[in-house]
């Protein structure tokens, strides 16, 4: 009898926990509709709460606020999922980082960063006009722009540890020039408004980035 309620006692605390989860997407989701729709200033909690279909106080209750569902809505953007998993310990970008062959791994960057930013640019562009409206906001960027820039350059370090760099060229130089091409404003010029599909801006990516990096 004990070992049964200890099993409906996990399952209610699983199915729980499953709900809530949904329920934060559900929240996401619908933040992501309005703020391309609305705008982050037009898409209020009121709004974001009617969208998903949960009470205003079940959206301040699991992010307090709309600048920390903003700020959600871009990890899982940049990540794919909503699990707490740093970027460069998900299995693409180790796989980047453990392959020995310095063309294979510019091109499989390429390949996965094209992904991310299909999903991370639009809601980055967002962020950029809310910086304006909130101070914390403009520093949540600040953060983001740094830890890409450690990131890109943690990625042109396992480049470089495979052969030589182009002439001139350093880790932090190389990851600088990485982090710039790699920046969502230039994906959203080149797919939104020259019409490139990602495809065309990986294949794109990857030949500059070999052209620029590597002798």
């Amino acid at each position: 009898m004990a070992e049964q309620t200890s099993q409906k006692r996990k399952y209610d605390s699983s199915r729980r926990k499953a709900q809530a989860r949904q329920t934060r997407l559900q929240i996401v989701e619908a933040a992501r509709r309005l703020f391309v729709e609305k705008g982050y200033a037009g898409a209020t909690i009121e709004a974001i709460a009617q969208e998903s279909g949960v009470a205003q106080e079940t959206v301040y209750a699991i992010f307090g606020s709309k600048r920390k569902i903003l700020s959600f809505l871009l990890d899982i953007s940049v990540g794919g999922d909503d699990q707490p998993v740093r970027i460069l310990d998900r299995p693409n970008p180790q796989a980047i980082l453990r392959d020995t062959d310095q063309h294979r791994q510019l091109e499989l960057f390429s390949q996965d960063i094209s992904e991310i930013l299909a999903r991370a640019a639009p809601v980055f562009e967002i962020m950029r006009s809310a910086a304006k409206l909130e101070p914390e906001i403009a520093e949540l960027v600040q953060n983001m722009l740094a830890e890409r820039l450690q990131n890109m350059t943690r990625f042109a370090q396992g480049v470089a540890a495979n052969g030589p760099l182009r002439e001139g060229l350093d880790d932090t130089q190389a990851g600088e020039i990485v982090w710039a091409i790699t920046s969502p404003e230039l994906y959203q010029l080149l797919t939104v408004d020259r019409g490139w599909s990602k495809e065309k801006y990986a294949q794109w990516l990857a030949g500059t980035l070999t052209r620029l990096l590597l002798p």
